[in-house]
């Protein structure tokens, strides 16, 4: 593909409440074996693109970590590769990223020593799947100088935590507000853009000059009636996981076989690194039900409607229903989960009741002691 990639996976969102506290938004635990950033990443991968760059920030060890060797996305070539950008203190700069403009701004460098004529920009925290040569494609044919991927939400749905976007009969932008109180539009930003690698680099100059530092607001928002910004419609699954209650559902649509075969069956494949972990074990009594169990697990209990992520222990007599316990987690004995998700390396006590009431979620973090002398 001629371009670049550039995945913003610094942001951080109070929305995802104790989630944030020990990881990146995009280094979420997805669908029982992967990670936010995993989907982009393989996009990109499955598109050609060779030269992808990750810019990291917020609470980014656990990401960098995950992307210690590109080889997993099938990076590691002696032509382009996988970068990762942290913010970095210069005699010119003493700034973190202020914004996510600001962000591609700091590693200009990146894009003035590339040769693709065209970038794309992807953010870290949905999940989807997509060919970004049809975008690039559509965008050459439209004669576009920023394309912006689309999704039409359902009607009932609160888009207020999305940027919507208006469009004429040639879909083009001709409004587009972040994060409205009131929604004109339920059409969404996608969070995946388009555009010309030196026209990138003119306008986040030009950024840089006034002191601006926000892609959406100083360049979509704000360039709407003086550049071509078109419209790119996407049909196909698309969640974002910034918030806990988003992130409960995504998890909860894998267990839709609908969803499930779309990721995990058809082609092009999702990527991730690797854990050498044994299969599943279900002891005597063990009873599952519409749930995804991943490697490592042992269970002696009772899992319903839940994602059980890897390395987790289910005691005997335990009951979990429709939760997500994330990885590394030791539940005692005789337990009740329900309506909740559990965060990861959790050591839940016996005898233990944890339910999300009123239709809420309920983030159960616990430092509970796993191994005692007695």
């Amino acid at each position: 593909m001629r371009a670049v990639g550039i995945i913003l996976a610094g942001g951080n969102s109070a929305k995802m409440r104790e989630l944030s506290n020990k990881r990146a938004i995009a280094a979420m635990p997805i669908g029982g074996s992967y990670r936010a950033i995993d989907f982009v990443l393989s996009n990109m991968s499955n598109s050609h693109v060779q030269k992808v760059a990750v810019l990291t920030q917020y609470n980014s060890r656990s990401l960098n970590e995950h992307l210690s060797s590109s080889k997993w996305w099938d990076f590691g070539r002696k032509q382009g590769g996988l970068y990762v950008f942290t913010p970095t203190i210069t005699p010119e700069n003493g700034f973190w990223y202020q914004g996510t403009a600001d962000a591609i701004a700091q590693n200009l460098s990146f894009l003035k020593n590339s040769h693709e004529p065209y970038v794309v920009i992807a953010h870290g925290d949905c999940v989807y799947k997509m060919d970004y040569n049809k975008v690039l494609e559509y965008h050459i044919a439209k004669r576009a100088d920023i394309t912006v991927v689309t999704k039409v939400m359902p009607e009932d749905e609160d888009v207020s935590r999305f940027g919507t976007v208006k469009v004429d009969s040639d879909n083009r932008i001709i409004d587009m507000e972040e994060k409205p109180l009131v929604s004109k539009s339920n059409r969404v930003s996608a969070g995946i853009y388009i555009i010309r690698r030196r026209q990138l680099i003119e306008l986040l100059e030009t950024l840089q000059e006034e002191d601006r530092h926000d892609f959406v607001q100083d360049v979509l928002i704000r360039y709407k009636d003086v550049k071509h910004i078109y419209a790119y419609d996407m049909d196909s699954y698309w969640t974002n996981i910034s918030t806990v209650e988003a992130y409960f559902n995504a998890n909860k649509d894998f267990l839709k076989k609908s969803v499930h075969d779309y990721f995990f069956k058809e082609y092009p494949d999702i990527y991730s690194k690797i854990d050498d972990n044994p299969p599943a074990k279900y002891n005597p009594g063990a009873r599952v039900s519409n749930s995804l169990i991943s490697s490592g697990c042992i269970v002696n209990g009772t899992v319903e409607d839940s994602v059980i992520f890897k390395k987790v222990y289910i005691g005997n007599n335990c009951t979990i229903k429709n939760s997500i316990i994330l990885n590394d987690v030791h539940i005692g004995d005789n337990t009740y989960i329900e309506n909740c998700i559990v965060e990861s390396r959790d050591t839940i006590k016996p005898n233990s009741t944890y339910i999300g009431e009123n239709g809420e979620v309920k983030v159960v973090v616990v430092k509970g002691e796993r191994y005692s002398i007695g």
